[in-house]
Protein backbone atom coordinates (compact mmCIF):
# COMPACT_ATOMS: atom_id res chain seq x y z
CA UNK A 1 0.00 0.00 0.00
CA UNK A 2 1.39 3.38 -0.98
CA UNK A 3 1.59 6.26 1.47
CA UNK A 4 -1.24 8.00 -0.35
CA UNK A 5 -3.45 4.96 0.22
CA UNK A 6 -2.75 4.64 3.93
CA UNK A 7 -5.56 5.84 6.16
CA UNK A 8 -4.79 9.03 8.09
CA UNK A 9 -4.72 9.17 11.86
CA UNK A 10 -8.08 9.05 13.57
CA UNK A 11 -9.43 12.31 15.00
CA UNK A 12 -8.73 12.61 18.69
CA UNK A 13 -11.83 12.20 20.76
CA UNK A 14 -13.29 15.38 22.17
CA UNK A 15 -13.80 14.80 25.92
CA UNK A 16 -16.97 16.88 25.70
CA UNK A 17 -18.51 14.46 23.19
CA UNK A 18 -20.99 11.83 24.40
CA UNK A 19 -19.74 8.26 24.79
CA UNK A 20 -21.11 7.12 21.42
CA UNK A 21 -22.50 8.59 18.24
CA UNK A 22 -25.95 7.22 19.00
CA UNK A 23 -26.46 9.91 21.59
CA UNK A 24 -26.58 12.60 18.94
CA UNK A 25 -30.06 14.03 18.71
CA UNK A 26 -30.48 13.67 14.97
CA UNK A 27 -28.75 11.93 12.05
CA UNK A 28 -25.59 13.63 10.91
CA UNK A 29 -24.69 14.73 7.39
CA UNK A 30 -25.61 12.31 4.66
CA UNK A 31 -22.77 10.20 3.27
CA UNK A 32 -21.86 11.00 -0.33
CA UNK A 33 -20.91 7.96 -2.37
CA UNK A 34 -17.38 8.00 -3.78
CA UNK A 35 -16.20 6.57 -7.07
CA UNK A 36 -16.97 2.89 -7.24
CA UNK A 37 -19.35 3.01 -4.28
CA UNK A 38 -23.03 2.28 -4.48
CA UNK A 39 -25.25 5.30 -3.88
CA UNK A 40 -26.61 5.35 -0.32
CA UNK A 41 -30.29 4.77 0.26
CA UNK A 42 -32.36 7.97 0.41
CA UNK A 43 -32.54 9.41 3.90
CA UNK A 44 -35.82 9.15 5.71
CA UNK A 45 -37.81 12.31 6.45
CA UNK A 46 -36.42 12.60 10.00
CA UNK A 47 -32.94 12.79 8.53
CA UNK A 48 -33.91 15.40 5.95
CA UNK A 49 -36.01 17.49 8.36
CA UNK A 50 -34.68 16.80 11.89
CA UNK A 51 -36.54 19.80 13.37
CA UNK A 52 -39.92 18.11 12.91
CA UNK A 53 -39.42 15.55 15.69
CA UNK A 54 -38.74 18.03 18.53
CA UNK A 55 -41.18 20.68 17.28
CA UNK A 56 -44.35 18.93 16.08
CA UNK A 57 -45.55 17.23 19.31
CA UNK A 58 -45.02 20.35 21.44
CA UNK A 59 -46.66 22.52 18.78
CA UNK A 60 -49.80 20.36 18.78
CA UNK A 61 -49.81 20.21 22.57
CA UNK A 62 -49.50 24.00 22.86
CA UNK A 63 -52.08 24.83 20.19
CA UNK A 64 -54.67 22.54 21.72
CA UNK A 65 -53.74 23.87 25.16
CA UNK A 66 -54.94 27.23 23.91
CA UNK A 67 -58.44 25.77 23.72
CA UNK A 68 -58.54 24.82 27.38
CA UNK A 69 -60.92 26.77 29.62
CA UNK A 70 -59.87 28.14 32.99
CA UNK A 71 -61.91 29.31 35.99
CA UNK A 72 -64.09 32.20 34.89
CA UNK A 73 -62.86 32.06 31.31
CA UNK A 74 -64.22 29.88 28.53
CA UNK A 75 -61.83 28.08 26.22
CA UNK A 76 -61.12 28.71 22.56
CA UNK A 77 -62.14 32.36 22.60
CA UNK A 78 -59.34 33.28 20.20
CA UNK A 79 -61.09 31.31 17.44
CA UNK A 80 -64.65 32.19 18.39
CA UNK A 81 -65.41 29.21 20.63
CA UNK A 82 -66.87 29.25 24.13
CA UNK A 83 -65.79 25.95 25.66
CA UNK A 84 -67.21 25.66 29.20
CA UNK A 85 -64.99 24.90 32.17
CA UNK A 86 -66.65 21.54 32.79
CA UNK A 87 -65.51 20.42 29.34
CA UNK A 88 -61.85 20.74 30.34
CA UNK A 89 -61.38 16.95 30.77
CA UNK A 90 -62.57 16.36 27.21
CA UNK A 91 -60.29 19.04 25.79
CA UNK A 92 -57.31 17.78 27.79
CA UNK A 93 -57.92 14.15 26.76
CA UNK A 94 -58.13 15.21 23.11
CA UNK A 95 -54.89 17.17 23.51
CA UNK A 96 -53.06 14.18 24.98
CA UNK A 97 -54.44 11.82 22.33
CA UNK A 98 -53.34 14.00 19.42
CA UNK A 99 -49.97 14.69 21.04
CA UNK A 100 -49.42 10.95 21.42
CA UNK A 101 -50.27 10.51 17.74
CA UNK A 102 -47.70 13.19 16.86
CA UNK A 103 -45.06 11.47 19.02
CA UNK A 104 -45.77 8.15 17.28
CA UNK A 105 -45.41 9.86 13.90
CA UNK A 106 -42.00 11.36 14.69
CA UNK A 107 -40.73 8.60 16.99
CA UNK A 108 -37.88 7.57 14.65
CA UNK A 109 -36.43 11.04 15.15
CA UNK A 110 -36.18 10.74 18.93
CA UNK A 111 -32.78 10.20 20.60
CA UNK A 112 -31.53 6.63 20.64
CA UNK A 113 -30.63 4.38 22.31
CA UNK A 114 -33.00 4.52 25.25
CA UNK A 115 -30.46 4.80 28.07
CA UNK A 116 -31.24 3.93 31.67
CA UNK A 117 -31.67 7.03 33.88
CA UNK A 118 -29.00 7.55 36.51
CA UNK A 119 -29.46 7.97 40.23
CA UNK A 120 -28.37 11.58 39.76
CA UNK A 121 -31.41 12.15 37.56
CA UNK A 122 -33.74 10.70 40.17
CA UNK A 123 -32.11 12.88 42.84
CA UNK A 124 -32.59 16.00 40.70
CA UNK A 125 -36.24 15.06 40.28
CA UNK A 126 -36.72 14.65 44.03
CA UNK A 127 -34.96 17.88 44.93
CA UNK A 128 -36.67 19.64 42.06
CA UNK A 129 -40.19 19.22 43.40
CA UNK A 130 -39.14 20.61 46.79
CA UNK A 131 -37.53 23.60 45.10
CA UNK A 132 -40.54 24.22 42.85
CA UNK A 133 -43.16 24.03 45.58
CA UNK A 134 -41.01 25.91 48.09
CA UNK A 135 -40.32 28.84 45.78
CA UNK A 136 -43.97 28.91 44.68
CA UNK A 137 -45.06 29.09 48.30
CA UNK A 138 -42.63 31.91 49.05
CA UNK A 139 -43.80 33.88 45.97
CA UNK A 140 -40.35 35.46 45.69
CA UNK A 141 -40.69 35.96 41.95
CA UNK A 142 -43.68 38.25 42.43
CA UNK A 143 -41.75 40.29 45.00
CA UNK A 144 -38.71 40.55 42.74
CA UNK A 145 -40.78 41.57 39.71
CA UNK A 146 -42.52 44.18 41.81
CA UNK A 147 -39.18 45.45 43.07
CA UNK A 148 -37.93 46.07 39.51
CA UNK A 149 -41.23 47.53 38.37
CA UNK A 150 -42.35 44.59 36.21
CA UNK A 151 -45.22 43.34 38.37
CA UNK A 152 -47.89 44.69 36.00
CA UNK A 153 -46.57 43.09 32.79
CA UNK A 154 -45.87 39.85 34.64
CA UNK A 155 -49.43 39.66 36.00
CA UNK A 156 -50.79 40.34 32.52
CA UNK A 157 -48.68 37.54 31.08
CA UNK A 158 -49.74 35.20 33.89
CA UNK A 159 -53.42 35.97 33.24
CA UNK A 160 -53.00 35.18 29.55
CA UNK A 161 -51.39 31.85 30.45
CA UNK A 162 -53.64 30.99 33.41
CA UNK A 163 -53.61 27.33 34.36
CA UNK A 164 -56.92 25.45 34.26
CA UNK A 165 -56.54 24.54 37.97
CA UNK A 166 -59.16 21.84 37.43
CA UNK A 167 -60.15 19.89 40.54
CA UNK A 168 -61.95 16.77 39.30
CA UNK A 169 -63.30 15.94 42.75
CA UNK A 170 -65.26 19.17 43.00
CA UNK A 171 -66.10 19.50 39.32
CA UNK A 172 -66.90 15.85 38.57
CA UNK A 173 -67.98 14.56 41.96
CA UNK A 174 -65.80 13.40 44.85
CA UNK A 175 -65.05 9.69 44.61
CA UNK A 176 -66.69 9.24 41.24
CA UNK A 177 -65.02 6.78 38.87
CA UNK A 178 -65.04 9.43 36.16
CA UNK A 179 -62.94 11.77 38.30
CA UNK A 180 -60.34 9.07 38.90
CA UNK A 181 -60.36 8.12 35.22
CA UNK A 182 -59.59 11.71 34.30
CA UNK A 183 -56.83 11.85 36.92
CA UNK A 184 -55.24 8.84 35.20
CA UNK A 185 -55.22 10.74 31.90
CA UNK A 186 -53.99 13.89 33.62
CA UNK A 187 -51.09 12.06 35.25
CA UNK A 188 -50.21 10.34 31.97
CA UNK A 189 -49.86 13.73 30.35
CA UNK A 190 -48.04 15.22 33.32
CA UNK A 191 -45.53 12.41 33.83
CA UNK A 192 -45.07 10.72 30.44
CA UNK A 193 -45.92 13.26 27.73
CA UNK A 194 -44.87 16.69 29.03
CA UNK A 195 -41.33 15.75 30.16
CA UNK A 196 -40.62 14.03 26.86
CA UNK A 197 -41.81 16.76 24.50
CA UNK A 198 -40.59 19.71 26.57
CA UNK A 199 -37.10 18.29 27.13
CA UNK A 200 -36.69 17.31 23.48
CA UNK A 201 -37.81 20.74 22.26
CA UNK A 202 -35.67 22.67 24.73
CA UNK A 203 -32.53 20.54 25.00
CA UNK A 204 -32.70 18.73 21.68
CA UNK A 205 -33.61 21.70 19.47
CA UNK A 206 -33.51 25.22 20.96
CA UNK A 207 -30.27 24.87 22.91
CA UNK A 208 -28.28 23.21 20.10
CA UNK A 209 -29.72 25.81 17.71
CA UNK A 210 -27.72 28.54 19.46
CA UNK A 211 -24.60 26.38 19.77
CA UNK A 212 -23.99 25.70 16.06
CA UNK A 213 -25.60 26.31 12.67
CA UNK A 214 -25.65 22.56 12.08
CA UNK A 215 -27.58 22.09 15.32
CA UNK A 216 -28.60 18.48 14.66
CA UNK A 217 -24.95 17.37 14.80
CA UNK A 218 -24.29 18.97 18.21
CA UNK A 219 -23.67 16.20 20.78
CA UNK A 220 -26.14 16.22 23.62
CA UNK A 221 -24.69 18.02 26.62
CA UNK A 222 -22.52 20.48 24.71
CA UNK A 223 -23.61 24.01 25.63
CA UNK A 224 -22.42 27.59 25.53
CA UNK A 225 -23.51 30.73 27.37
CA UNK A 226 -26.33 31.40 24.90
CA UNK A 227 -27.68 27.87 25.29
CA UNK A 228 -27.66 28.17 29.08
CA UNK A 229 -29.53 31.47 28.81
CA UNK A 230 -32.12 29.87 26.52
CA UNK A 231 -32.57 27.01 29.00
CA UNK A 232 -33.58 29.53 31.68
CA UNK A 233 -35.44 32.25 29.77
CA UNK A 234 -37.77 30.06 27.70
CA UNK A 235 -39.06 28.02 30.70
CA UNK A 236 -39.55 31.24 32.69
CA UNK A 237 -41.70 32.71 29.91
CA UNK A 238 -43.61 29.43 29.59
CA UNK A 239 -44.41 29.48 33.33
CA UNK A 240 -45.28 33.15 33.96
CA UNK A 241 -46.97 32.44 37.29
CA UNK A 242 -43.92 30.48 38.52
CA UNK A 243 -40.96 32.20 36.87
CA UNK A 244 -38.47 31.73 39.70
CA UNK A 245 -39.35 28.05 40.29
CA UNK A 246 -39.02 27.46 36.54
CA UNK A 247 -35.61 29.15 36.37
CA UNK A 248 -34.36 27.17 39.37
CA UNK A 249 -35.69 23.83 38.16
CA UNK A 250 -34.57 24.13 34.55
CA UNK A 251 -31.21 25.39 35.73
CA UNK A 252 -30.85 22.13 37.63
CA UNK A 253 -31.91 20.30 34.49
CA UNK A 254 -29.19 22.02 32.47
CA UNK A 255 -26.61 21.09 35.10
CA UNK A 256 -27.80 17.47 34.80
CA UNK A 257 -27.64 17.67 31.01
CA UNK A 258 -24.00 18.79 31.07
CA UNK A 259 -23.00 16.36 33.82
CA UNK A 260 -24.42 13.10 32.45
CA UNK A 261 -24.93 13.95 28.74
CA UNK A 262 -27.89 11.60 28.76
CA UNK A 263 -31.10 12.95 27.23
CA UNK A 264 -33.15 10.36 29.09
CA UNK A 265 -31.74 11.55 32.41
CA UNK A 266 -33.34 14.94 31.75
CA UNK A 267 -36.66 13.30 30.84
CA UNK A 268 -36.54 11.10 33.94
CA UNK A 269 -35.77 14.01 36.29
CA UNK A 270 -38.62 16.02 34.77
CA UNK A 271 -40.98 13.04 35.08
CA UNK A 272 -40.11 12.44 38.75
CA UNK A 273 -40.68 16.09 39.62
CA UNK A 274 -43.99 16.18 37.75
CA UNK A 275 -45.18 12.94 39.34
CA UNK A 276 -44.46 14.17 42.85
CA UNK A 277 -45.89 17.58 42.05
CA UNK A 278 -49.10 15.94 40.84
CA UNK A 279 -49.34 13.84 44.00
CA UNK A 280 -48.81 16.98 46.07
CA UNK A 281 -51.55 18.84 44.20
CA UNK A 282 -54.10 16.05 44.56
CA UNK A 283 -53.40 15.47 48.26
CA UNK A 284 -52.76 19.01 49.52
CA UNK A 285 -55.48 20.38 47.27
CA UNK A 286 -58.12 18.72 49.43
CA UNK A 287 -57.47 21.24 52.20
CA UNK A 288 -55.70 24.04 50.30
CA UNK A 289 -57.66 24.82 47.11
CA UNK A 290 -55.01 27.27 45.86
CA UNK A 291 -52.66 24.33 45.29
CA UNK A 292 -54.70 23.33 42.25
CA UNK A 293 -53.22 26.40 40.54
CA UNK A 294 -50.02 24.40 40.16
CA UNK A 295 -51.74 22.53 37.33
Amino acid sequence: MSDSERPGPERAADPRDPPDAATRLAPGPEHVAGEGEAAPAPRRWWGRHPWVAPVLPLLIYSVLGGLEPSPGQSGGRAIGLAIPYKAYPLVYTLKIGLTLAAIALVLPGYPRPLRRPSMTALAVGLVGVVVWVGLWRLALDRWLLGFVGLAGPAEKLASLAARPAFNPFSEMGDGRALAWAFLAVRFAGLVAIVPLIEEFFLRGFLMPLVVADDWSSVPFGRVNAAAIAVSLIIPALAHPAEMLPAIAWFGMGTWLMVKTRNFWDCVAAHAVTNLLLGVYVVTAGQTSPEVWNLW
